[in-house]
């Protein structure tokens, strides 16, 4: 019979068959954070065969470099993948988002969450207010120009929108007093700034080693004197030079130094990676040159080296046994301390393996004081309405959502502390049970009050990718 240790890779090659040599791209740790999931820390840059990855059931695999990420734990789902953008650009709309499953496991293999988004109102149009009087003429004699003006004021546009085609300005040309004035000229802005004749100071740099210099220009058009009367020309020169300002000396590259030896491989089972590492220093960049092309370090595999143990961890908790004290016999709905267990187990633990971690003393059995209100008439008050739940179907047709009210008991106002019979450490003391409770009807219901509302713009679910 085969070791334990070999089981794991074993079915997973019976599993997979001929996708077990599939290359992924390998992650050793998977992340679940920020209303997305994520494989994160990839084991190494290049792809390695999908039975490698998965020596190490805590390590995740993707099929794309940008694709779906997966557990390496047969039959386990992966972490939910990032919530799509809104269908919508204002309103409500909905957003989508999906998990894949590992092979080994029984059902579909893609699970999809959908849920209501809310973005700001959509624009709406304005409209231009009447057109102002003409302006007067800009000049009293030849040829000028005057204007108007109007305001999307009727209505104002609300939530970013426009007012419609056409502007707020016009203008039209005009003619007051004689036909003709003579118009002296009159310099245009400077032009910006052209290139300096080099970049930097020394080698490299301008004409004989001097500092490199700049010119700029400027027109006689603003405007530019009349030929019929003949206007005054602009005064001053055309063009100016200067030196170039805060020039650097001329930049050096640099260039990388040797790698770094490589370390041993970090793992005992399974894939590792190893780094290497090296400095821009053969030489350093200065003055501004370019650092040195490329990664300072890189990693390559090691290994295999063997399957991995399965992870050891707690299973799920099992219900709580009925809140009973033996020596009193029955303390339903009586202010009669009683007590309850329940249990779980560890997971994964081979023999002589390490044991699971206690967490804050508890183990295998947990204990708690209780109230037995089972069956007991309580009254009740009801809740208030629960957020708005998941849309669903999230890849059917017409999903919708919907909340909640319920008639909640109001329990008795028994003592809720209780010391303990090996110290003098108090004990929290909770109800158990299901009562039976009364409210005042609510819209004709007893118990529960459900409101449904449909899902607004639902988009298709993508197509598997697998």
């Amino acid at each position: 019979m085969a070791p334990a240790r070999l089981l794991l890779p074993l079915l997973w090659a019976a599993l997979m068959g001929p996708v077990a040599a599939t290359p992924v791209w390998c992650f050793t740790r998977l992340e679940e954070e920020g209303g997305g999931g994520a494989c994160g820390q990839p084991l190494v840059e290049e792809p390695v065969p999908l039975a490698d990855c998965c020596l190490n059931p805590a390590y995740g695999y993707k099929l794309r470099p940008h694709g779906h990420c997966h557990t390496c734990r047969q039959g386990a789902w992966g972490p939910w993948g990032p919530w799509t953008s809104c269908s919508v650009t204002c309103g409500e709309g909905t957003q989508r988002r999906g998990r894949s499953r590992s092979p080994g496991g029984d059902g579909d293999r893609r699970e999809w969450q959908l849920r209501a988004c809310h973005l700001p109102c959509c624009p709406e149009p304005g409209g231009w207010s009447p057109w102002s009087p003409w302006t007067s003429c800009s000049v009293t004699c030849g040829e000028g120009a005057q204007g108007r003006s109007r305001l999307c004021s009727h209505p104002p546009p609300s939530c970013g929108g426009g007012c419609g085609p056409g502007g707020g300005q016009e203008t039209r040309m005009c003619q007051e007093g004689p036909p003709t004035c003579p118009v002296g000229g009159a310099w245009g802005a400077w032009g910006p700034w052209g290139r300096c004749g080099g970049t930097c100071r020394g080698r490299g740099g301008g004409p004989g080693g001097d500092t490199p210099s700049r010119s700029r220009s400027r027109r006689c058009d603003s405007p530019p004197p009349s030929l019929h009367p003949p206007g005054a020309p602009c005064p001053g020169e055309a063009v100016e030079s200067q030196p170039c300002p805060g020039l650097p000396p001329c930049p050096e590259d640099g260039a990388w130094g040797a790698w770094s030896a490589t370390a041993p491989c970090p793992v005992t089972c399974g894939l590792g990676a190893v780094t290497q590492s090296r400095a821009c220093d053969a030489p350093p960049p200065r003055y501004g040159g370019r650092g040195c092309p490329g990664n300072a370090t890189r990693r390559a595999v090691c290994g295999p080296r063997g399957a991995c143990p399965d992870l050891v961890h707690w299973g799920p908790w099992g219900t709580w046994t009925p809140c009973e004290r033996r020596s009193w016999g029955s303390i339903s709905c009586q202010p009669a301390p009683g007590q309850q267990k329940r249990t779980r187990e560890c997971v994964g633990r081979a023999g002589g393996g390490p044991p699971c971690p206690t967490q804050e003393g508890v183990g295998t059995i947990q204990l708690r004081a209780c109230y037995n209100v089972q069956h007991c008439l309580l009254q009740g008050n009801w809740s208030d309405w629960s957020p708005w739940g998941l849309c669903n179907p999230p890849c059917g047709v017409s999903p919708t959502r919907s909340r909640f009210r319920e008639c909640q008991p109001i329990y008795p106002s028994y003592p809720l502390v209780v010391l303990g019979v090996t110290d003098s450490a108090p004990l929290n003391i909770t109800f158990w049970g299901r009562p039976r409770v009364r409210c005042p009807p609510l819209e004709g219901q007893l118990l529960r009050l459900e409101e449904k509302r449909p899902c607004r713009n639902v988009t298709p679910c993508p197509p598997d990718e697998d």
